[in-house]
């Protein structure tokens, strides 16, 4: 008779086990995350060396796991189920992660980490205009407040004290990481792993086109590998394992340290300070996010069933 309590408590204690898991692996991804801008800066290479590279390595690293959690036939069969919506979150992500490396060269670190924080509320936006999904005043607040928040750090290039090709780039990579989201809540089946490798694969093989020499000093290609194989590939190998084991609106918030965080390591390593006016903007966009997060969990009182909704929006 005791036997039988026991095996209930610990069928109670497995799932609790898995999500502290969960959480522990998300925040992982969103720390290793936030190094990228810091990485980065040390590498001297031309933009489009770095994006081949980086872009390569993040590939190698993301084949290799899918290989190891899933087998040959098992990849093969990952890839072979996304179909067009795959593809489709393939292209934003090579969007975002090429736009990325060239803004770097335009902007602050600060300036594009923080547009991006706007990208569930821009994400929602899209879905209102292509699909007429509801969305509450609340939330429309919101979407106001991001969009604000985004002319606010877009006005510094119409005054000539940032360029706008930094902004602009920034502005690309939250359009890109929305629709992508957007792909992904309306496909279910679309799995985040092989469609950013994908991507990976995408963006290296449009970086091979315009690059004008693939060589790069010892150096760099340490960066360059810690860059790709460790701050992007792992990064998503960390989130796509741990988001499928807790609600996502707690991996959206577990996200939000990414957004912290990015700006501070490059202020302390090599002393990059964003412009006031980047600030304020990445201020107003970020309390955005954070409304928006409230109301997900206010909807999301009952219990949820753990999954992705929606795609990160890693560097």
């Amino acid at each position: 008779m005791t036997e039988q309590p026991a095996a209930i408590a610990a069928s109670h204690h497995a799932p609790l086990r898995e999500e502290r898991l969960g959480f522990l692996l998300v925040f992982l991804s969103a720390l290793m995350w936030s190094f990228g801008g810091a990485i980065a800066r040390f590498i001297a290479a031309e933009s489009w060396t770095v994006v081949f590279w980086r872009s390569a390595w993040a590939a190698t690293f993301l084949l290799g796991f899918m290989l190891w959690r899933n087998g040959g036939r098992g990849t093969l069969g990952l890839f072979r189920s996304m179909g067009l919506p795959g593809l489709a979150v393939a292209v934003c992500f090579a969007t975002a992660s090429t736009s990325f490396v060239v803004a770097l060269a335009y902007t602050t670190v600060a300036n594009i980490v923080l547009m991006q924080a706007g990208v569930p509320l821009i994400a929602t936006l899209i879905a209102w205009v292509l699909f007429r999904e509801a969305v509450g005043v609340a939330t429309w607040m919101a979407i106001a407040a991001v969009i604000v928040g985004v002319a606010i750090m877009v006005s510094e290039s119409f005054t000539g004290d940032v360029s706008p090709v930094g902004d602009g780039l920034a502005l690309l990579i939250a359009v890109a990481f929305s629709i992508a989201t957007v792909v992904t809540r309306r496909f279910a089946h679309v799995r985040m792993t092989p469609a950013t490798c994908l991507g990976t694969i995408l963006a290296a093989l449009f970086a091979a086109i315009q690059v004008e020499a693939l060589a790069v000093s010892s150096g760099d290609m340490g960066f360059l590998f810690a860059f790709g194989a460790l701050n992007l590939g792992l990064g998503l190998a960390l989130f796509a394992t741990g988001a499928r084991l807790i609600p996502a609106a707690f991996a959206a918030l577990l996200g939000t340290f990414e957004t912290i965080l990015s700006p501070v390591w490059v202020w302390l390593v090599h002393g990059e300070v964003p412009s006031t006016r980047t600030i304020i903007g990445g201020a107003v966009i970020f309390s955005a996010l954070l409304v928006h997060l409230a109301l997900e969990f206010r909807r999301q009182a009952q219990p949820v069933r753990p999954g992705v909704t929606g795609m990160p929006a890693p560097h």
